[in-house]
């Protein structure tokens, strides 16, 4: 079997052996459905007893956490279109015991292949002869080792390549980053420059932020009226900091963590058409004492709204307006050992019609 059989059959068969996915929960608002990256996978929880780590192309040991379980709401996208979240790193996979014990599972279940690296089988016979005999069998440069070194055990683990699960349509399968065969690593040793770090787990983390759809409360409601001003702001209970965690144990009672933290700062309008004015002018209504624009009170219709839109033109001939609301959430971070940084911004948008009707028998 070639290599490159091999590798696809990996990537197939890591499909159902990842980390579990939660598709996001639907949530519908006035402002209607979200056009943030909703779609990508929700990774809660990690593959942590080295279980099944010579055939699962894609298992991770992270663990993906938020403070108050399952959340709810849309992925950000970030500001930063040439920024992602990583493809992939090398993380301690197994402890030697575990990885004399995967291959007898694999033995048992009548498998003759081990996947030793992201890209990479090997046969039984010649993984054996490699990391259990003390002979270099794959003629790679890749470091033997003698029964696994279980001799010692509790000094250090065998790491490897993972591919990020949110980010697999984007791994390169030519240049394949991250395709070291199984290698050792004493504890508290650097692996590698593409090693799981802090900063790694905090944009790992940044897939998994959840916030709040962008519902945007309007007065008047429905319809808006040419030349007097719609007040527009949001619910500032449901805009507060939303921190996501990853951690992953690194043997020898070590743990490497970050929290990643999306704070809201501003909103951004876009009303659809020229025939418009936007309160404020630049279109970015600032977040003040937590709160996003002001809510519409009785004797408010001649003032202009911090927040707003003033349509000049009816929608009678064009149809609604699609208004867009996006909210610009801060990214932070910090982590084990003290570390700690910023991440692009992100944002989150949503869409609504709005008819503008000419302004005759109003009433507010």
């Amino acid at each position: 079997m070639s290599k490159e059989v091999a590798w696809s059959m990996a990537l197939t068969a890591s499909v159902s052996t990842v980390l579990a996915v939660v598709a996001p929960a639907a949530h519908a608002g006035p402002i209607g459905n979200g056009s943030g990256s909703s779609n990508r996978a929700d990774s809660t929880r990690g593959n942590s007893n080295g279980s099944g780590s010579l055939e699962a192309a894609a298992a991770t040991r992270v663990k993906v956490s938020t403070p108050n379980g399952k959340a709810r709401g849309g992925n950000l996208d970030p500001i930063d279109t040439d920024w992602t979240p990583p493809v992939c790193w090398y993380e301690p996979a197994m402890t030697p015991k575990e990885f004399k014990g995967n291959l007898k599972d694999l033995e048992k279940r009548g498998r003759g292949m081990a996947l030793t690296a992201i890209h990479s089988y090997w046969d039984m016979r010649t993984v054996k002869r490699q990391y259990g005999s003390d002979e270099n069998a794959f003629g790679d440069g890749t470091e033997s080792s003698k029964n696994y070194n279980l001799a010692k055990q509790g000094e250090g683990m065998w790491w490897r390549g993972v591919v990020n699960p949110n980010r697999q349509n984007e791994y390169d399968n030519v240049k394949r980053p991250c395709g070291k065969n199984v290698f050792w690593v004493d504890h508290g040793e650097v692996a590698a420059p593409e090693s799981i770090s802090p900063k790694v787990l905090a944009e790992y983390a940044y897939d998994s932020i959840k916030v709040p759809d962008t519902e945007i409360e309007m007065s008047p409601e429905g319809k808006s009226t040419v030349n007097l001003p719609t007040w527009m702001w949001l619910d500032g209970a449901k805009f507060k900091p939303v921190e996501v965690t990853a951690s992953i144990g690194m043997g020898g009672g070590q743990e490497l963590f970050a929290i990643t933290e999306a704070e809201p700062v501003s909103l951004h309008l876009d009303p659809g058409t020229e025939d418009a004015q936007v309160h404020p002018a630049s279109g970015e209504c600032p977040i003040r004492n937590g709160k996003i624009g002001t809510p519409y009170t009785k004797g408010d219709s001649e003032k202009s709204p911090p927040c707003g839109i003033t349509y000049l033109r009816a929608s009678s001939d064009s149809g609604p307006y699609e208004l867009k609301a996006s909210v610009t959430w801060k990214i932070s971070w910090k982590g084990s050992g003290g570390t700690g940084g910023d991440l692009p911004d992100g944002t989150f948008e949503t869409t609504e019609d709005v008819t503008v009707q000419e302004a005759q028998a109003v009433n507010r």
